[in-house]
């Protein structure tokens, strides 16, 4: 491994930018986060959702427990997950715009129940099984109530500060190109 760019400095504000550099190091799906009921309903976009466990199925996001979302998930124990497709980039800037705030953001969007967005990659309805509290977040862990997947396959990654567009066909190719063993998912 070659030698640091970053390395810790003294400050909790220098130490906080610098591991926000290196976090962006790390690829992650695009995902909106949706809570509430009626029109006490809002939805933030985050890369922070991971599978912890597949029997049973249960997965888990952290949540800043000051966002709006975090609040509406507690209060009703339920939330529903949008895993965005290639084309949704819009989408994922509209749920983190701060000017837009709950109702806003579904403004002209379609949706329904928990709520769940339509039109993306796979959508979850999950049951808070447990919320974990640690420092500024939240790790929610949900149970899982309900799902719908879509036929598409291309997918919406947030990397380095950027939206990359993950596109079946074409990336499959240049993986096997570079000998990467995924091209027998076609």
């Amino acid at each position: 491994m070659g030698k640091s760019d970053i390395h810790l400095v003294s400050g909790d504000d220098e130490v906080e930018r610098q591991f926000r550099a290196v976090m962006r190091r790390l690829a992650g799906g695009v995902t909106i986060i949706t809570a509430g009921h009626d029109d006490d309903i809002t939805g933030m976009t985050v890369t922070s959702l991971t599978s912890l466990s597949a029997s049973p199925p249960r997965l888990l996001v952290s949540v800043n427990r000051q966002a709006s979302s975090f609040a509406r998930i507690a209060r009703y124990g339920i939330f529903g997950v949008n895993i965005l497709g290639s084309g949704q980039q819009a989408l994922a800037g509209r749920f983190s715009d701060g000017s837009l705030k709950g109702h806003e953001r579904f403004d002209g969007i379609r949706w329904s129940g928990v709520p769940l967005l339509g039109d993306t990659l796979a959508t979850i309805e999950c049951k808070v099984e447990e919320i974990i509290e640690r420092h500024s977040h939240g790790i929610i862990i949900g149970s899982l109530l309900s799902f719908e997947l879509s036929h598409e396959l291309s997918g919406l990654v947030y990397w380095n500060g950027q939206y990359i567009r993950i596109t079946h066909d074409f990336d499959l190719d240049l993986l096997a190109e570079i000998s990467i063993p995924l091209a027998h998912v076609r």
